[in-house]
C-alpha cells in the first residue's frame, strides 16, 4: 500500500498573512484550515514555537486558544480575538454545543456501515502523548461513525466526536480494524509509512457566534 504525495511542511511564515489560510474572520473571531504538521498553540522548545496561535498574534496582536487539533491533523481551527467571545465559545465546547465532522482514512476494510463507539480513554503515562482505551478508569468517549466509501483496503470515514478527548478519533478508528493511514503514533509500521501525512482532517464546525448568537458554520475542503 502506498499513498503518493509530497513531503509535507508548513506554509513559509514570510508568505501574505503569515502563511495562515483563513476561513472567516470577524471582529471577535477567526478561524484557520491548519496544514497538518503544524502545531495549534506553541510548545516550550524553542523548535516548537511555530504554530497558528503565534502567526496569529502576529497577523492581529492576540490570540485566544478554543480549541486544538493535533499537529499531525488538518482542518477547522477556531480561535477568538476577545476574553468574552472566548469564555462564551469555551462554554459551548464544555456543554457540547458545537458540531464537530472529520474525515480520516483507514487502513483495512469494514463490514460496518455506521454506528456509534463508546471507549473511554486515558492517558498512557509511560508513552506519553500516547492516550490508550481504559474500560475501568478511562473517560467517557463517544464517537459516531460513517463508512463513505470503501476500496483496496482503503475505508473513507466520517467521524462525528461526541466527546473531544485527545486522540480520540485515532484510537477509536483503530479500535474499529481501521488504524488510520499516516498516524505515526498508533497505527502499525506499514499503515503508518504509507503516507506522509495523517489522514484526518477536521472538516466542519458549527457554533453559535458568541456575540451575536447567529449560526455559524465553518468548512474546509479535505485535501485528501
Amino acid at each position: 500500500m502506498a499513498i503518493p504525495d509530497e513531503i509535507l511542511a508548513p506554509p513559509s511564515i514570510d508568505l501574505p498573512n503569515y502563511g495562515l489560510d483563513i476561513l472567516y474572520e470577524d471582529e471577535h473571531l477567526i478561524a484557520f484550515n491548519k496544514p497538518c504538521w503544524m502545531l495549534s498553540v506553541q510548545g516550550r522548545l524553542p523548535e516548537n514555537q511555530d504554530s497558528i496561535a503565534h502567526r496569529m498574534e502576529l497577523y492581529c496582536g492576540v490570540a485566544h486558544v478554543v480549541h486544538r487539533i493535533d499537529c499531525a491533523t488538518s482542518g477547522v481551527l477556531l480561535f477568538t480575538k476577545t476574553k468574552e467571545a472566548q469564555r462564551e465559545i469555551n462554554r459551548q465546547f464544555r456543554d457540547r454545543e458545537t458540531d464537530k465532522e472529520y474525515v480520516a482514512l483507514g487502513y483495512g476494510h469494514s463490514v460496518l456501515t455506521r454506528g456509534e463507539m463508546h471507549l473511554p480513554l486515558i492517558k498512557d503515562w509511560p508513552n506519553r502523548p500516547k492516550q490508550k482505551i481504559d474500560l475501568i478508569g478511562g473517560k467517557k468517549s463517544i464517537t459516531q461513525y460513517e463508512v463513505l466509501e470503501q476500496s483496496n483496503q482503503q475505508v473513507r470515514m466520517r467521524l462525528i466526536p461526541i466527546t473531544g478527548r485527545s486522540h480520540q478519533l485515532r484510537l477509536h478508528m483503530r479500535a474499529l480494524g481501521l488504524p488510520i493511514i499516516g498516524d505515526r503514533l498508533y497505527s502499525p509500521e506499514h499503515v503508518a509509512k504509507a503516507s506522509a501525512r495523517m489522514h484526518l482532517h477536521a472538516l466542519h464546525l458549527s457554533f453559535t457566534h458568541p456575540i451575536e448568537r447567529t449560526p455559524i458554520s465553518i468548512s474546509a475542503a479535505c485535501p485528501f
